[in-house]
């Protein structure tokens, strides 16, 4: 065979195979599809089964229901019973105690009604008695009106006399009572927070007067400081504000002048010019000039220690206004040492008493500023202290408490000024804190005195103790002991009503009674 011939017997061998794979191909798909038949048949079939186990069980679940519901029911009923046959007993119970209480308060009524009865007969049975004590009293009082010579109206005048006697008596115990008992517990308080305030802190005293010493080396001085035909001297007052006293007192110079800062700096000017020994008309002023600078820086150093003693910062126009009191004496006390005291007192008692203890403080310290003002300036010192205070911008609660430690404002406005105040009378009146004019002293006395004498029923009045106290020795015939107690008071506070004066003064009445009588 050549070779054309075998290529197309192998085509026609491939397409007797070609037709072959149709064929298989075909019976193939026809038999997947079959099968997918037979399975949707199958599925169909296993979807009724369970359709109809389905309603199986629906049906028995039915039943079961039903049953439960039964059940249920029955359960309900049973319990609704039960609960009504509680509430029927209970019901019974509540009728019968309120059978009972109702037989109760029956039984009550009736024995309320026989004790009304019982009322109502001693009711009469007690109108009829005091019907008959009337009867007797009017009897009775009729009878004393005819022994007495009395008429109603006179008997009960003196009756009412003798219970508005015994009842002042009983109010003056009452009130001596109380008055003592509440002296006791006041002065025991008072006296441990003074105690307290004063032992903290404690300055020298030292008198000062308007006349200061200076000493001289040799009396051939004297002549010196007249100067020719007294020029000197001249010089020296007219530029100094002072008055030079030079008589007999040996190696001595006296300079007087009221205004202590003045004196001062002539003071020590003299001195400095005692010790150069140049002493004319240009030197003077010269030495003048210098002590007073050397003045101002003492009072503004003195104003500093103060300051830094007590704890308290005052701005710089303050400071040199303050450091003048330490050339300002009140009654011989120096004010700037008493301002000083007066701040660590009131420190004291402010911390005691739970005030504010920078405004008692500081309101003690410049209690006193005003004095430090010279005659140029109009008003007293508390009103020039207010008043330099404000224009400085001080807090109003200081420039109150400043401003009220004297005894001529009504109502304190707070406690720091009532501290103020209590702080300035402990001060001034220390033992030798502060000296008296003999004049003034003896005027006190008298007045003290002259108070005390004019009340009812004194016999003799003593001021003792440098007019701390004064003794009234009264008339036991006329004055007995509860008006003993009421005059101590009258005149107490008659004194603090008419008379200035540090500190206190206590009064003491005096009644004394004597039995006597003569064995023969």
């Amino acid at each position: 065979m050549n070779q054309p011939t075998l290529i197309w017997a192998a085509l026609g061998l491939l397409l007797v195979g070609l037709g072959s794979a149709g064929v298989v191909f075909a019976l193939l798909e026809r038999s997947k599809k079959e099968a997918a038949q037979l399975q949707v048949r199958a599925a169909h079939d296993q979807l009724e089964a369970k359709e109809a186990d389905l309603a199986r069980r629906h049906k028995e679940l039915q039943l079961e229901t039903r049953d439960e519901m039964q059940r249920e029911l029955s359960r309900l009923r049973e319990l609704i019973e039960l609960e009504a046959a509680a509430r029927r007993t209970e019901l019974k119970e509540a009728e019968t105690r309120v059978r009972e209480r109702e037989t109760t308060l029956e039984r009550r009524s009736k024995t309320l009604d026989g004790r009304e009865r019982n009322l109502q007969a001693k009711e009469s049975e007690l109108d009829k008695k005091l019907l008959d004590v009337h009867k007797l009293v009017e009897a009775q009082t009729a009878e004393l009106h005819r022994v007495a010579a009395l008429n109603q109206s006179e008997a009960r005048d003196i009756i009412l006399v003798r219970v508005e006697n015994e009842s002042r008596a009983a109010m003056a115990n009452v009130v001596a009572r109380i008055e003592e008992k509440t002296r006791e517990e006041a002065e025991e308080k008072a006296r441990k927070i003074l105690a307290f305030a004063i032992h903290r802190c404690a300055v020298d005293q030292t008198a000062e007067t308007a006349v200061s010493v200076v000493p001289l080396p040799s009396e051939d001085l004297k002549g010196r400081i007249i100067g020719r035909e007294g020029r000197n001297i001249r010089t020296f007052e007219q530029l100094s504000g002072t008055d030079l006293i030079i008589d007999d007192t040996p190696e001595a110079v006296m300079v007087s002048c009221f205004d202590p800062v003045r004196r001062e700096i002539a003071k020590i000017a003299l001195a400095n010019l005692v010790n150069d020994g140049r002493i004319h008309p240009a030197r003077i002023e010269e030495m003048l000039n210098r002590a007073e600078g050397e003045v101002t820086v003492k009072m503004r150093e003195a104003a500093e220690r103060a300051t830094a003693e007590a704890n308290v910062r005052l701005p710089k126009p303050v400071l040199e206004v303050f450091g003048k009191l330490l050339y300002r004496t009140s009654y011989g006390q120096n004010i700037l040492q008493h301002s000083v005291e007066m701040a660590k007192i009131a420190a004291s008692i402010a911390a005691e008493l739970g005030a504010d203890v920078q405004i008692a403080k500081r309101a003690a310290l410049l209690h006193d500023i005003g004095k430090a003002l010279d005659h140029n300036h109009e008003g007293t010192h508390v009103d020039l202290g207010v008043e330099l205070l404000k224009r400085h911008r001080e807090s109003e609660a200081v420039i109150r408490a400043a401003g009220e430690h004297h005894m001529d404002v009504g109502q304190m406005s707070s406690l720091e000024s009532v501290i103020v105040q209590i702080a300035d009378m402990i001060s001034s009146s220390r033992p030798g804190a502060r000296r008296e004019n003999v004049e003034i002293y003896i005027k006190r006395l008298e007045m003290l005195e002259r108070i005390a004498d004019s009340f009812a029923g004194v016999e003799k009045s003593f001021a003792i103790q440098a007019g701390r106290e004064v003794r009234i020795v009264v008339k036991p015939d006329q004055v007995d002991d509860l008006a003993a107690m009421r005059l101590a008071r009258d005149v107490a506070q008659r004194v603090q009503d008419e008379m200035t004066y540090p500190g206190e003064i206590r009064v003491t009445v005096i009644r004394e009674t004597r039995a006597m009588d003569v064995a023969r």
